[in-house]
């Protein structure tokens, strides 16, 4: 499942998406992925492209947090966390240097 969201994210172009594993590091889930929408109206875009894909699998997020007009949205799936940021959000939470010891198994540019 991550994969695919990860696949779709870049599908609709979303920047600098990152999968992390976080399964040794982390109790409460296993995967972070972390993508980039350059503006709140890609941010819009990204979230409904997710949202579709996820109900077409039938899966409902656990929780959502955050809105495109903030810069910021989580979606959590259980297992998989779903950060989308603006740029400057992106920079300013750094999510990747706060979980340094997680594992990168991919990262798009």
């Amino acid at each position: 499942m991550a994969q695919k969201l990860v696949d779709l994210l870049s599908d609709k172009r979303a920047s600098d998406i990152v999968l992390l594993d976080l399964r040794r590091v982390a109790s409460f889930t296993d995967y972070f992925i972390i993508a980039t929408g350059e503006s709140r109206r890609q941010l819009e875009a990204l979230l409904t492209a997710l949202e579709e894909e996820l109900k077409k699998d039938g899966v409902t997020p656990m929780g959502r947090e955050g809105d495109p007009e903030s810069g910021w949205v989580l979606l959590d799936l259980g297992d998989i966390v779903v950060h989308l940021f603006g740029p400057s959000e992106r920079a300013y939470y750094d999510l990747e240097r706060l979980w340094y010891r997680a594992e990168p198994v991919l990262r798009i540019s």
